[in-house]
């Protein structure tokens, strides 16, 4: 019920962070996406726990936290000027905790919305160890991050939300 706004918001929050990885938006513009992306994101998860009645559901809310914590750490970064290690490292714990998501919902998939959401979830993982690698390993795939992220966000979330939203 709550996936299109989140896969909305999270469409929105990449496309810009792959665009301000670019140089094309600024530190300071780029917060508000980030801490919107954060709130939301959040309520949701608060909103969906309250409801939450199985495990499944409860880990859903765990993850969704994740990527919440994600957007307010990039959001503080970009005020305080931190340089992103310690994002960096959260991202590796957030990389490799999606990764069991990704494998369960491929081996158990029925529809083809369920292999999709496998795809995202591995897309997510590798995506997130390439901030870990670009934040505190200090690669130089700061480019290539940044094309990742705009992908993943038009192509596992926007894209994905609009046709969840409209029916298509």
């Amino acid at each position: 019920m709550f996936l299109p706004i989140s896969l909305l918001f999270v469409g929105a929050v990449l496309v810009l962070n792959g665009l301000w990885m670019s140089g094309r938006i600024s530190d300071r513009e780029i917060v508000v996406i980030n801490f919107a992306t954060a709130a939301i994101t959040a309520t949701v998860a608060a909103v969906s726990l309250v409801r939450a009645t199985t495990g499944d559901e409860i880990r859903s809310v765990a993850l969704t936290l994740l990527f919440s914590a994600t957007y307010l750490w990039m959001a503080v970064n970009r005020l305080n000027g931190a340089d992103g290690r310690g994002l960096g490292w959260f991202s590796l714990f957030v990389s490799l905790s999606v990764l069991p998501q990704a494998f369960l919902a491929l081996a158990s998939a029925a529809k083809f919305i369920d292999i999709w959401l496998g795809i995202c979830w591995l897309t997510w993982s590798g995506l997130w160890f390439m901030y870990f690698a670009t934040l505190t390993m200090k690669k130089p795939v700061q480019d290539q991050t940044a094309v990742a992220t705009l992908l993943s966000g038009v192509l596992t979330a926007w894209l994905p939300a609009l046709f969840l939203m409209y029916g298509a």
